[in-house]
């Protein structure tokens, strides 16, 4: 608290400003009333004003009562600027000290649109004011200074717990490795704490099992994220729960800044950790630093120091696919997630490990997706070149896993007989002679190679391809003279094919 710069300057030129910024529901709208309390009790003398900036007509209101209590003549004509009558009387000397705090300022076409709300602020070197926004642009253009922003930082965790504990009984939280991995999964967020404690103190139910309905499944934590709670603290006319508080920013954000909008649907499709910045769709180099600027602004991602990289976090991005569903956006940008990721997803080898690598966990996030999509040649795509990483890593059960999916879904859209059938066939039996599996690979392998001869003949090089694969086969169960004959007959084909050539 003391770090907030709130009372009057006295600057001859300047009228201080402030803001407090941070994600929806980290606690800034609690900090500005304690602000506001410990103003009274340091500095009685100085009056103390709030304005919610939530709509045109709650700021107007606040500014009325203002001017009620300020006795201001006029302020209760019909025809009356209220707003322009307020700025004039707080921009006197004769008012004396003054802090204004101007609460969830977050709307910035409210504030200089077309209702340009920012031109009603007073001016006075005896004024400060205070603003609440979840938008650091915003806040960065009211107040002018990086100086003069403080961002919110995480509640601690002694700090979690006893806010969590507020409402609930002692045998509620009895089990404290249940509290502390509530907390974990919450991310220590004021309003969300407040949230479960209210669900929980109704239904009468322990953090443990608060918990098991959290990972229960992400249905079940929209559901829950979802929930309205009663709060003192809040606006009696704004909905309390955490996922509707931020689907107000994701509306704001679709509505000044569509590449942020569509970057915000793309990320939460991904695993939220170390997202590459090369992942994102490609756009213009200044409209993409301006997108991600956005998102960063309002706390939904941020980004480590300079890195190439970002996170999401874990409760906007449950809110943001909720929201996906609820306006039938899912299946699309599922689509697009996947298409994208297997263009840039380049076949796994060991020089090109280090790309790959980072984009594996975010591919997988995407296919646990993939029910949701009709795009399976993407999806076929992806799941052949997972598994092939995963050969690549040694961990040959998940890459068994992943190339028997990629089959089973070439067979049904392409058919048995089509050559990206036939390479994942090959891939599968690669994976079965990686794990000893010898039986197995040489009967997949041996379909392959009839298939193929089938298809395109036996001279063609993925003919010869399984033919190779399947003596190197026959080879590993110690059936040399068998492979030999093999490597034999695939050698004079290639030699053949290279004469015609």
């Amino acid at each position: 608290m003391a770090k907030l710069p709130v009372l009057p300057s006295g600057d001859e030129d300047d009228c201080q400003r402030t803001a407090i910024e941070g994600l929806g529901g980290v606690g800034k709208t609690q900090i500005a009333l304690e602000t506001a309390y410990r103003i009274r009790d340091v500095q009685p003398e100085c009056s103390v004003f709030w304005v919610p900036a939530i709509d045109t007509t709650a700021f107007e209101n606040a500014y009325r009562a203002i001017g009620q209590q300020l006795k201001v003549p006029g302020i209760n004509e019909e025809k009356a600027d209220v707003k322009a009558l307020i700025k004039s009387v707080l921009g006197r000397e004769s008012m004396g000290n003054w802090l204004l705090i101007i609460d969830n300022a977050d709307d910035e076409k409210l504030l200089f649109g077309d209702t340009a709300l920012a031109d009603y602020l007073p001016f006075s070197r005896k004024g400060s004011i205070l603003f609440t926004t979840r938008n650091h642009k915003l806040g960065l253009r009211l107040v002018e200074s990086e100086n003069h922003i403080i961002a919110v930082e995480e509640m601690s965790r002694d700090e979690a717990l006893k806010l969590l504990g507020k409402n609930l009984k002692g045998s509620q939280m009895s089990d404290t490795r249940s509290n502390n991995a509530l907390l974990e999964f919450l991310t220590n967020l004021p309003l969300a704490i407040r949230q479960a404690s209210a669900y929980m103190a109704k239904e009468q139910i322990s953090t443990a099992r608060y918990l098991k309905l959290c990972n229960s499944s992400d249905e079940d934590i929209v559901k829950l994220l979802s929930s309205h709670f009663d709060d003192r603290h809040r606006y009696k006319n704004i909905q309390n729960a955490v996922a509707t508080t931020w689907l107000i920013s994701f509306q704001q954000i679709s509505d000044h800044d569509a590449l942020a909008a569509d970057y915000l649907r793309f990320l939460c499709l991904l695993a939220g950790k170390d997202i590459p910045h090369s992942l994102l769709p490609p756009a213009g180099t200044l409209e993409t630093v301006e997108a991600i600027g956005t998102l960063k602004a309002y706390a939904f991602i941020s980004q480590q120091n300079e890195s190439d990289s970002y996170d999401i976090h874990r409760l906007v991005q449950i809110s943001m696919l909720s929201w996906l569903d609820g306006k039938g956006e899912r299946q699309e940008w599922t689509a697009k997630v996947l298409e994208r990721l297997n263009d840039i997803f380049p076949w796994p080898k060991h020089e090109n490990q280090e790309e790959w690598i980072r984009y594996l966990p975010h591919t997988q996030h995407a296919l646990q997706l993939r029910k949701r999509t009709d795009d399976e040649e993407a999806t076929t795509g992806l799941l052949s070149k997972v598994g092939e990483s995963f050969r690549n890593l040694g961990k040959y059960k998940e890459a068994e896993q992943m190339h028997r999916q990629a089959l089973q879904l070439r067979e049904k859209v392409s058919g048995k007989e089509h050559p990206d059938t036939l390479t994942s066939m090959n891939n599968l039996a690669g994976v079965l002679d990686s794990q000893g599996r010898y039986e197995e690979a040489e009967q997949m392998h041996r379909q392959a190679l009839q298939l193929r001869e089938k298809v395109s003949g036996k001279e063609h090089p993925n003919t010869l391809t399984s033919m190779n694969n399947l003596a190197l086969v026959l080879g590993s169960q110690g059936r040399y003279e068998e492979a030999e004959q093999m490597h034999r007959q695939a050698l004079q084909l290639r030699e053949k094919v290279s004469e015609i050539r």
